[in-house]
């Protein structure tokens, strides 16, 4: 089965099969862009999952946020290296742009402040961001952080005169041509909404971090719209150049300017993802081959869809290839203790305890599972998935890094 005969009959199937509510994929390809759509929008109404409907695209959000800052960095407004405050003149933090663009500011910002819906909210939210504390010192720890993303939007205001949602359509989704929805306001019924154990959402959360993903909607054929905008703008070709390395989680990934960069064989891969309640985005391109998968999901077992879109769509029609995901060693030797105690970031806990045959017990968020040494400066979750943690110093990182207390 070739990929587009995969798109049409396989993934139907594969949606239903993994419990996926509604789904959308799109796929880039010779510069055109093919969509299909399965499932319901809402289990309640039972409204079918269109082309055309919109789904919250959650993380990916901050990718179109780096593009508006490339932007203003393009036209010689802003500096990615000067201070936030030459900008900001109120913002305490002494950390840069390029570092919130790349999760290296050392925030600790996973932060949902509800500062409303209008057009002062990111303003306000940006403000309650003077107390953050450092988890580290900026520049010397990735450590995924939605509050940078945020301030970035601010920057964005600040220097362009209009609110973050305005900016973004005006300077994005209008010279593409592209229907998008930016705030909880702009729903409507072809909106597909998140799902958790089967039930619809019915609190989608504060609204007020719109830069960093909480709102902005659009169908998979227009993400890959702006997908295929950014491969065509050389302009843009620095924002997926490695700036950063990840801490070794087993895949040798690094970050671009608002990219991911995951660490595929064959030729360079970009992307991102996202999750917001009930919800699951995902987004790859292969930039040399002109190659992008759009997935957005309310609901249900998305990444097994994702992943079989990888395998059976993206890897094929681009010739490249994911790397292996890490195992538990056959034979893995006691955890060290030094390992033992608990951590703590915004929004987070990690205990970790000892357990039977020199493993250890680790609860992450409330969820308790069994871990092994994978090496001297990592665990490894006992079963799938086969989470990752790393041991920096006083920090243990599971793509946040938590400090010991």
């Amino acid at each position: 089965m070739n990929a587009a005969e995969w798109v049409a009959r396989r993934f139907p199937e594969l949606v239903d099969e993994h419990g996926v509510v509604g789904a959308q994929l799109a796929v880039l390809a010779d510069g055109e862009i093919t969509d299909v759509a399965a499932g319901v929008l809402n289990a309640g109404t039972r409204a079918p999952v269109t082309t055309e409907s919109l789904f919250q695209i959650a993380s990916i959000t901050k990718v179109w946020t780096a593009t508006l800052v490339q932007e203003l960095v393009n036209e010689g407004k802003l500096g990615l290296d000067g201070p936030v405050r030459d900008v900001l003149p109120g913002f305490r933090p002494v950390i840069t742009p390029r570092q919130l663009l790349t999760h290296t500011s050392g925030i600790d910002g996973d932060l949902f402040h509800d500062t409303g819906s209008g057009d002062d909210a990111v303003e306000k939210f940006v403000a309650r961001l003077a107390d953050a504390p450092q988890i580290a010192p900026p520049g010397e720890v990735w450590s995924y952080c939605n509050s940078g993303f945020t301030v970035l939007g601010r920057i964005v205001e600040v220097l362009r005169g209009r609110p973050f949602n305005a900016v973004l359509k005006e300077r994005l989704a209008a010279p593409l041509g592209l229907t998008v929805a930016t705030a909880y306001a702009e729903r409507t019924a072809s909106h597909a909404v998140g799902h958790e154990d089967g039930r619809p959402v019915t609190d989608p959360g504060p609204e007020s971090d719109w830069p960093a993903g909480s709102a902005l909607a659009m169908s998979a054929r227009t993400l890959l719209a702006f997908a295929r905008m950014h491969l065509a703008t050389p302009a843009f070709a620095v924002m997926r150049e490695p700036q950063v390395s990840l801490p070794d989680f087993g895949n040798h990934a690094s970050w671009g300017l608002g990219w991911e960069l995951p660490d595929y064989s064959g030729g360079l891969v970009i992307g991102h993802h996202g999750a917001n309640r009930g919800l699951a985005s995902f987004l790859r391109v292969a930039p040399e081959r002109g190659i992008a998968v759009a997935l957005l999901t309310n609901g249900g077992e998305a990444r097994e869809v994702f992943d079989d879109v990888i395998e059976n769509v993206f890897s094929e029609l681009a010739a490249v290839r994911r790397p292996k995901p890490p195992a538990p060693p056959g034979a893995p030797g006691p955890v060290d203790g030094r390992f033992l105690g608990t951590y703590r970031c915004a929004g987070h806990e990690v205990v970790v305890t000892q357990a039977e045959h020199g493993r250890v017990r680790v609860e992450l968020d409330g969820e308790e599972r069994e871990f092994a040494a994978l090496r001297d400066d990592a665990l490894i979750a006992l079963e799938k998935p086969h989470t990752v943690l790393v041991l920096m110093g006083d920090l243990l990182h599971f793509g946040r890094a938590a400090a010991r207390i």
